[in-house]
């Protein structure tokens, strides 16, 4: 039923945005597998584009996240921004965690990172600030024996609606199967403004959650409590342990492209 749902609604957006079967799904390659030029890095403790240790690096068409020559993780949070926001979109990641996490790191952090999706910008974040307001589709890996969901909710200084209620808890698992070692992952997320937004692996949408919305954000936050979130920037999260993207693309959705 829920494919059936996502489906639909997949093609009722195909055809409001005046689509025809003449021309092809315009994909954008946010990751271009050559350099970082359309990206935007904020570390935590770190100025805007200070990339500290060289946290974010691109080697092999791969965009990676690694922590070499950092001894102990102290607080070193990092997140990259593609530079433009978007509000109606499927976006398509394929993700790898790989190697051993950096000393120090939190165990909850441990093969962890994410998709923050409409998040404030990386020239908006504090000094200090660990993680974005955004809502984060949390990847997780297994650790080989015990089930570990992966495309979770997260919700830094945010709420979501599910079945009409708010939800206030930080995280809320999916119904995901858990990926063990270090195999590569194809997530999906179809992004719909402030209604809807749905959480896709292998085709089955694990799940699904509705009004994205401010809530518990930082003191002294520009946008008031409540408010709801129609849009905003993409970033990667690096939390610790080496993580690797080799695809992050975009399908723009919105009816005027020029606003993205």
């Amino acid at each position: 039923m829920k494919n059936t749902i996502l489906l639909l609604t997949l093609t009722l957006l195909s055809l409001s945005c005046g689509s025809n079967k003449s021309s092809k799904e315009e994909w954008i390659q946010l990751f271009n597998g050559k350099d970082l030029e359309d990206w935007r890095i904020k570390i935590t403790g770190h100025e805007l584009n200070d990339n500290y240790m060289n946290i974010f690096s691109v080697e092999d068409g791969l965009l990676k996240v690694r922590y070499q020559g950092i001894d102990t993780f102290r607080n070193d949070f990092g997140h990259i921004f593609y530079k433009d926001p978007f509000s109606h979109y499927r976006l398509r990641i394929e993700y790898r965690f790989v190697g051993d996490q950096v000393p120090g790191g939190p165990s909850w952090a441990f093969r962890n990172s994410g998709v923050m999706l409409h998040s404030q910008s990386a020239a908006s974040m504090t000094l200090n600030q660990d993680f974005p307001v955004s809502i984060e589709a949390q990847f997780l890996g297994g650790d080989g024996v015990a089930e570990r969901t992966t495309c979770n909710v997260c919700t830094p200084g945010t709420n979501i609606e599910m079945g009409g209620k708010l939800i206030t808890r930080h995280c809320t698992n999916s119904t995901s199967k858990t990926y063990h070692g270090d195999v590569w992952v194809t997530a999906e997320f179809l992004v719909l403004g402030d209604s809807i937004i749905h959480h896709i692996l292998e085709g089955d949408t694990v799940l699904t959650y509705n009004r994205p919305q401010v809530g518990g954000a930082p003191e002294g936050y520009a946008v008031p409590e409540g408010t709801p979130i129609k849009e905003g920037y993409i970033c990667l999260q690096a939390e610790s342990h080496p993580v690797e993207f080799r695809k992050v693309e975009l399908l723009n959705l919105s009816k005027d492209k020029r606003q993205k």
